[in-house]
Formats: structure tokens, C-alpha cells, sequence
């Protein structure tokens, strides 16, 4: 299977789609574009009510599951313990795409809703526009987001670790849909070209913030022989980095990753408006859940506007056309943990951290322009990419931290590209847990070859809006898979926990002492 690959209908059709857009996109860049933004405005449009349901179902199903009595079902056998330590697993769940659009979108999202207001009738620019900004901030990275990987990843990990089966997107939707060959193969074709969308729009994404950097920090030209130059490193690393496996590469990038993020958080809160920040972080999480069943289900139907179709249905839409890619990455690494732990780790603690991370960065770069009448806003209105570097010309060693970002921004894109090679191999070789490497390299170079030719045709954002009309079947296909997962749990034993065992034991115990205790006392009274 492995030496013929290639005769796999799914690697076959999926490739052969992939190529034949990177064409279009290369040599009629106008006409595709518009095609793509038309797509686009049409689903978000006409389907922008599926997208807040299918998300809003999900958290209350995740939420319903963890604390249900299935919530001690384990991953894997019932002896079986995680195969990474709890800090090395949230690093690993950062690798999956999810740093790169944080490290973009921490200081440019409250920023951009601080000068374009999420609710008319509110002035941009004032305090009311800022503490706005910073509530749907949270919103966009809170637990929506985090419940569709999670469902996708928790139907896979328990497919693949307890019932021993592939890791396919087809075979998490089994239980509902048959097994159908033709049936399974589009499905998993369909999930290997968004995940090729996905993850070509965020290294194009990652290496225009770079090539930004370099010329904010050295100077550099942001030309696209420097874009090319980055990518050409980038492909040279995180191809190195996938030699080496799971164990190592990833594991090793994933820990640095958010060691390093870690540290510049904790810099930007020592040196930043202490205060503020924490106002700010605590007040937006209570703007958060106040708000949390109104923003889910927000639309304008009544003329007033479009954001909600331009931010929240398309993180929505991004989040849910990503998800094949991060939720069978985020179930391979999850094996041993129980269903609870699975669930409030994938939709606690990352949206935890992401909501400090904006809290901080955003906070700092909001308290500049409001109490210090810097100009940060006015400057990532004009080009998004500049907002994180724009802010640090506002701070102390401005260069040194520069260069930190430029870091971090490169190893997530390692271990995003890395992460995804192996998802996209393993999607294409039956689900194999170790997929040849020949595999890797193909994938690998094919999505470094669409993120150049994008980047050189100026059709970047023509490919995000394709990716983004994937999401509708992909909507369909989390309901199927939300009911996959109920079907499967019916069937499945309740988990006993030892500590439970031990409890009853416990209990059987004094239960048994106060019997033999009441006999005792009784022999004593005698006869009566």
C-alpha cells in the first residue's frame, strides 16, 4: 500500500483538484479570484444561520458529554494512559494551525473592531468601540471555536484508539452513513483539499507577517523573492522536522513554541498597562458570557451591515473547513486521555490561553491608543499584517522583540506545515498512523507550491475564500458526525474509574463494620 500510493483513489482525486486550482489561481488569478469571492459571499450569505447553529449544537453537546456519566470512557483500552504529559499535549494542540492565526490576529482583531465598530451606533474610537472590541475578541478565540476541532477530533480518537479503526473523516461518519467506497472516498477527498486550502492560506498568511517583520526589524524589502526565500526555509525545516516523527519534531517545536509564546506574554504584561490588562481581561470575560447565546446566534438580517458575515461566520466557516486537518491532528495526540479530560482540555485551556494572549497584546496596543494617542488603529486598518510589529515600536526593546516574534512565527509555521503533512498522509494512506515518508514529501511540496504561486499571482485571498465554500458540506458532515458519536456511546460499557471502585469499596466496608457493630451490640442486650 505504501509503495502505491499514488493508485489511491483519494490521494489521486485530491491531488488532481489541488493542482488543477493551483493553475487557475496561477494563470487566470482575476477570474478565479472573482469566482471564489462570489462562492463566498453566496454561502456566508444564504447560509450564515447554519454555520451559527451547527457551532452553537456543538458546544452544548461537548459541554452535555463531559459532564455526563460517558465522560469517563477512555481514548484507547481502559488501562491505557496519555502518551504525552499534559504540558507537552497543550503545546501540541498549538501546533495545529491554531498559533499562527494568534500570533496574526491577537493585536489586529481588537484593533480592526476598535476602528470598525462590531455594533452601529457605537463611535469608533472611544472606550465603548474598545471594550467592544476586546468582549468579541474573546468570542471569536473562546470555546466556539475549540468545540469543532474537538468534535471532529473526539469522534476520530475514539474510532481510532478504542474501536481500532482508521483515523478517516469517511469512517467518523460511518455509523450514520453506510460504508459505501464511493461515498467514503469523496468525503475523504473533499477533506484533503480543504485541508490544503487551509493550511497554504495560513503559511502565505505566516510568511507575509514574517517578510513584514524583517522589513520592520532590518529593512528587508517585502518582495516576493523574499516571500519565496522564507517559504523555500520553511519547507526545508518543517520537511527535516517530519522526518523525525511525531515524538520528536512536533513534540520538541510544540514545547519551544509555547515556552517561547509564554515568555512574550509575560513581557508584555511586565512592561505593559499591568492594570489595564487585567481590567480589561476580567471585564471582557464578563462581557463574554453575558453576551455569550446573543453573539452565537447573531445575524443582520435587517439591514444593518455585514460584519457578522465578514468575522464571525468567516472564523466559523475557516474553523469548520480546518477541521478535518486539526481535529484527526488533535485525536492523534490524544490517545489514553478519557472523553472528559479530552473535552476540557481541547475547549478549556487554548481558549484560555488565546483570551490572555489577546488580553495582553491587544490590551497593550488599545491602552497605547487610547491613553497615549498612538495611531496603531489607523495603521492596521491599512494593512493588517503590521499590527503586532506596530505595536512593538511603542515598546522597549522594540528589535529584540521583533525578532522573537519573527521566531515564533517561523516555528509555528514549522509545526502547522509539519502537522499537517502528516495529516494530510495519513488521510491519504488508508489512515495509516505512520505514513511513509515519501508521502509527507508530496504533500509537503504541494502545499509549499501553492502558498508561492498564490503569493506571486496576488491570489492569496482568492484561495481563502475557496476554502471557506468547503465548510458548507463540512457543516453538514459535523451534524452527521455529532449523531455518529451518540449512536456509538449508546453501544459502549460505562467505564468503571478504579477511584470508583475504591469508593464502593469504601462504602461496602463501614457498611459491613456498622452491620457486625449492630450484631455485636445486640448479642450484648441479649434476649428481650
Amino acid at each position: 500500500m505504501e509503495k502505491k500510493f499514488w493508485k489511491n483513489p483519494v490521494f489521486a482525486i485530491s491531488a488532481s483538484v489541488v493542482f488543477i486550482l493551483v493553475l487557475l489561481g496561477a494563470l487566470m488569478s482575476e477570474k478565479f479570484g472573482k469566482t471564489a469571492d462570489m462562492l463566498y459571499e453566496f454561502t456566508t450569505r444564504s447560509f450564515g444561520w447554519f454555520y451559527l447553529l451547527v457551532v452553537f449544537v456543538l458546544i452544548v453537546f461537548l459541554v452535555g458529554l463531559a459532564i455526563s456519566k460517558y465522560g469517563a470512557i477512555r481514548l484507547g483500552g481502559d488501562d491505557e494512559r496519555p502518551d504525552f504529559p499534559f504540558f507537552t499535549w497543550i503545546g501540541m494542540l498549538f501546533s495545529a494551525g491554531f498559533g499562527v492565526g494568534l500570533v496574526f490576529y491577537g493585536v489586529a482583531e481588537p484593533m480592526s473592531h476598535y476602528i470598525n465598530a462590531p455594533v452601529s451606533g457605537v463611535e469608533p474610537g472611544t472606550e465603548e468601540a474598545a471594550r467592544l472590541a476586546m468582549g468579541y475578541s474573546f468570542f471569536h478565540w473562546g470555546i466556539s471555536q475549540w468545540a469543532i476541532f474537538g468534535l471532529v477530533g473526539l469522534v476520530i480518537a475514539f474510532l481510532q484508539f478504542r474501536k481500532k479503526k482508521d483515523g478517516l473523516i469517511s469512517t467518523a461518519m460511518e455509523p450514520v452513513v453506510g460504508s459505501n467506497k464511493f461515498l467514503k472516498g469523496g468525503i475523504d477527498s473533499l477533506a484533503v483539499i480543504a485541508t490544503v486550502m487551509g493550511i497554504a492560506t495560513s503559511l502565505g498568511l505566516g510568511v507575509l507577517q514574517m517578510s513584514g517583520g524583517l522589513e520592520y526589524a532590518f529593512g528587508i524589502s517585502n518582495t516576493f523573492l523574499v516571500q519565496f526565500s522564507i517559504i523555500a526555509v520553511v519547507f526545508a525545516a518543517y520537511m527535516l522536522s517530519a522526518s523525525t516523527g511525531l515524538d520528536k519534531g512536533i513534540r520538541y517545536l510544540g514545547n519551544f513554541n509555547l515556552g517561547l509564546a509564554i515568555a512574550l506574554l509575560a513581557f508584555f504584561f511586565i512592561v505593559g498597562p499591568k492594570v489595564f490588562i487585567l481590567d480589561s481581561f476580567t471585564l471582557a470575560i464578563g462581557d463574554y458570557i453575558t453576551n455569550f447565546i446573543q453573539y452565537s446566534l447573531r445575524l443582520q438580517p435587517y439591514g444593518e451591515g455585514t460584519w457578522v458575515q465578514k468575522w464571525t461566520i468567516f472564523y466559523w466557516a475557516w474553523t469548520i473547513a480546518w477541521s478535518p486537518f486539526v481535529g484527526a491532528f488533535v485525536a492523534r495526540v490524544s490517545k489514553g486521555r478519557t472523553i472528559r479530560e479530552f473535552i476540557i482540555g481541547v475547549m478549556v485551556i487554548p481558549p484560555v490561553f488565546a483570551c490572555m494572549w489577546v488580553a495582553t497584546l491587544g490590551g497593550t496596543a488599545l491602552y497605547s491608543d487610547l491613553k497615549n494617542g498612538t495611531n496603531i488603529a489607523e495603521v492596521v486598518n491599512q494593512d493588517v499584517t503590521s499590527a503586532l510589529f506596530e505595536t512593538f515600536q511603542h515598546m522597549p526593546f522594540t528589535g529584540l522583540l521583533t525578532f522573537l516574534a519573527i521566531i515564533l512565527i517561523f516555528t509555528f509555521l514549522i509545526t502547522s506545515a509539519d502537522s499537517a503533512t502528516y495529516i494530510l498522509a495519513s488521510m491519504t494512506t488508508k489512515g495509516s498512523l505512520f505514513p511513509p515518508m515519501v508521502v509527507k514529501l508530496t504533500w509537503g511540496v504541494l502545499m509549499s507550491a501553492i502558498a508561492a504561486v498564490l503569493l506571486y499571482a496576488g491570489g492569496l485571498e482568492a484561495l481563502q475564500s475557496a476554502s471557506l465554500v468547503s465548510a458548507l458540506p463540512f457543516g453538514v458532515f459535523l451534524i452527521i458526525m455529532l449523531f455518529a458519536m451518540v449512536k456509538m456511546l449508546k453501544k459502549e460499557p460505562i467505564t468503571v474509574r478504579p477511584r470508583d471502585i475504591r469508593r464502593f469499596e469504601r462504602i461496602e466496608a463501614e457498611y459491613n463494620k456498622k452491620k457486625e457493630r449492630k450484631k455485636e451490640k445486640q448479642k450484648r442486650k441479649g434476649p428481650s
